[in-house]
């Protein structure tokens, strides 16, 4: 019997391993690649900024930029008032895979993390 065993009880274990497993589950990192606050253009820090005071823990930014100086080389979307954080990011992402491709803007679009 190992000590795990003779600690806890069987039906302990079970609820134990339960929220162990759950804890684990809700750490889980996001499939999407980000970038740092702190790596992104000014304009781009700027806007995020701006809309910081709206934002909850559910709510995601992403971002694609060729240019650090050139505003129409960078685009920035985010999924603001959202109820689910993996919806905000997959939100946040599509908006700004929409744009990227309408600017024609080479780099890909990464959640933005602080």
């Amino acid at each position: 019997m190992t000590l795990f065993e003779s600690t806890f009880p069987g039906r302990c274990r079970l609820w134990l391993m339960l929220a162990c497993l759950a804890f684990g589950l809700a750490q889980a990192k996001s499939p999407y690649p980000v970038v740092q606050l702190k790596d992104l253009p000014e304009p781009l820090r700027l806007h995020w900024a701006g809309l910081k005071p709206e934002m909850q823990p559910t709510s995601h930014c992403a971002a694609a930029f060729d240019s650090n100086t050139d505003t129409d080389k960078m685009v920035m979307k985010c999924s603001i008032h959202i109820k689910m954080s993996a919806e905000g990011e997959r939100r946040a992402m599509r908006y700004c895979d929409e744009q990227r491709a309408e600017r024609k803007i080479k780099a890909p679009c990464r959640l933005v993390e602080e």
